[in-house]
């Protein structure tokens, strides 16, 4: 039974571990893209579309995989989950990433993450048919990779549990069963993933493999307008999971700190299934400066935008206050990082609802407002999750303490990434175009101010990084030390 715990956390840590890393050195170009937009750096215009295309592309994947490593951690302890497929998605992440980047920096491969059709075959010769098949192929890689993880997690719910549905609670919502015998969060959560990323991934996949054939014979088109929309499909799906892989360490965590359950209520299992259902189509608000559109598709995308925002987010962030009131929590950085990231899911998604309004949407969606709310959604709200998910790892798992840096880092890291959007916003209500390597001397300070911000956030998360390293380290070295131990009595 301890060597079956060990080697599942050995794959958790290799996940947060690579993730944690890769965050780094994707938050690293961010800071060198916003220098060169604030005049202070002359990057060549090549190579911020580079940086940019990398910066997207790496800092939803890395996320993703760490977030994938909470989901896998706790969901672990409900169902039966193969560590074969989560060797193999870490595998294949590996080889994904490394072909990404050849593509990119050997081959200037520099469409942005959104590779949106014809692009990587219609370059202007800005790159060849090397880099775009490397990046395209690597992206695919990825995908699959994903896929394989989900589609177990899926497998091992239904085989516990009887069906997806039931993993949602639906038989509980419906009365068949009481609230006491309702699924956990992470289960339910782990659901809901499951389901649409199942549905992105395979949206991700027919696109990648349109452009991947358009790139071998130009001669062979498809509809743009259907390939912007998987695209999109999977873009917004993918990276939207991230937080709701993430939140599984606030529905397992806080409880352990103060000694109260997390219920799977009623209205928590609706509102979940309500999540479900609106993610899968929300991404049309990105379409929405698209007149080609249907008019009904646009209007159910404003309108669902602004009802994804709430259901779960309201009954998580109020969870999260009930659950803390009055419990005598002793706060650690771990604990104090994931009731944070409640602070960044609800103050990012208020821009994200704005902008979701067609009539502002037409006016902001290319502004840098966009990334003012997904970096603080993503930053302050899902990875505040995965870096509190590292600390309360390491605090469970051996006997590394916190010290000071770790106590400023956390400091830092919570002001520098409200600096860095509140730049990001403000620049957006400048009308500053977003994805534009140059800037016009009355854009530019903002887009300094975000770059100081962001090395104060690289050094924040550098910190948390290496707390979660020496507990690794530390952790491998008993088990060295337990080992020959064990090898000299036998």
């Amino acid at each position: 039974m301890e060597s079956t715990v060990k080697s599942r956390n050995n794959l958790v840590v290799s996940y947060i571990t690579v993730g944690g890393i890769v965050i780094i050195v994707m938050m690293i170009f961010g800071i060198l893209m916003l220098l060169t937009q604030g005049g202070v750096i002359d990057l060549p215009a090549t190579s911020f579309y580079q940086f940019l295309t990398i910066h997207g592309t790496g800092m939803v994947g890395a996320a993703a995989l760490a977030a994938a490593g909470v989901m896998w951690y706790f969901l672990s302890h409900y169902v039966n989950l193969s560590k074969k497929v989560m060797s193999i998605n870490l595998v294949l992440f590996l080889t994904g990433v490394v072909m990404v980047i050849i593509g990119v920096f050997s081959f200037k491969y520099a469409s942005s993450w959104t590779f949106l059709y014809p692009l990587p075959a219609l370059s202007a010769s800005a790159w060849g048919t090397v880099g775009a098949l490397l990046y395209l192929f690597g992206m695919l890689i990825l995908g699959v990779g994903f896929l394989l993880f989900y589609l177990d997690s899926g497998r091992a719910i239904i085989k516990r549990y009887g069906s997806l549905a039931k993993g949602l609670g639906w038989d509980v919502i419906s009365g068949k069963k009481s609230e006491k015998d309702a699924p956990s969060g992470a289960v339910v959560a782990s659901t809901m993933v499951t389901i649409v990323n199942v549905t992105a991934l395979t949206a991700g996949a027919t696109v990648l493999i349109m452009n991947i054939i358009n790139v071998i014979n130009p001669a062979i088109t498809f509809d743009p307008l259907l390939a912007k929309n998987l695209t999109y499909a999977f873009g917004h799906i993918f990276a939207n999971s991230i937080i709701y892989m993430g939140v599984i360490a606030v529905y397992e965590i806080l409880p352990r700190y103060t000694n109260r359950p997390w219920k799977s209520s009623k209205a928590f299992l609706i509102a979940w299934t309500m999540s479900t259902a609106f993610t899968l189509v929300i991404y049309t608000h990105h379409l929405l400066m698209d007149s080609v559109m249907p008019n009904w598709l646009l209007i159910m995308g404003q309108v669902l935008s602004y009802a994804n925002g709430l259901p779960v987010l309201v009954v998580t962030a109020y969870g999260a206050l009930m659950i803390v009131y009055k419990s005598g929590i002793k706060w650690d950085i771990g604990s104090g990082l994931i009731y944070m990231s409640m602070f960044g899911w609800v103050v990012g998604v208020v821009p994200a609802i704005v902008d979701a309004t067609i009539v502002v949407n037409h006016v902001m969606h290319n502004t840098k407002w966009v990334p003012g709310h997904f970096h603080m959604y993503m930053a302050l709200g899902a990875c505040a999750m995965i870096f509190g998910f590292m600390y309360f790892l390491a605090k469970e798992d051996s006997a590394i303490k916190t010290n000071i840096m770790d106590k400023i880092a956390f400091i830092a890291f919570t002001l520098s990434i409200v600096g860095l959007s509140g730049s990001f916003l403000v620049s957006g209500a400048l009308s500053t175009p977003r994805r534009w390597a140059t800037h016009i001397p009355e854009w530019m300070a903002p887009a300094v101010f975000g770059a100081v911000a962001g090395v104060f956030a690289v050094l924040s998360v550098t910190v948390f990084v290496i707390h979660f390293i020496r507990y690794v380290n530390k952790r491998n070295k008993v088990g060295s030390t337990k080992h020959l131990k064990e090898k000299k009595l036998a």
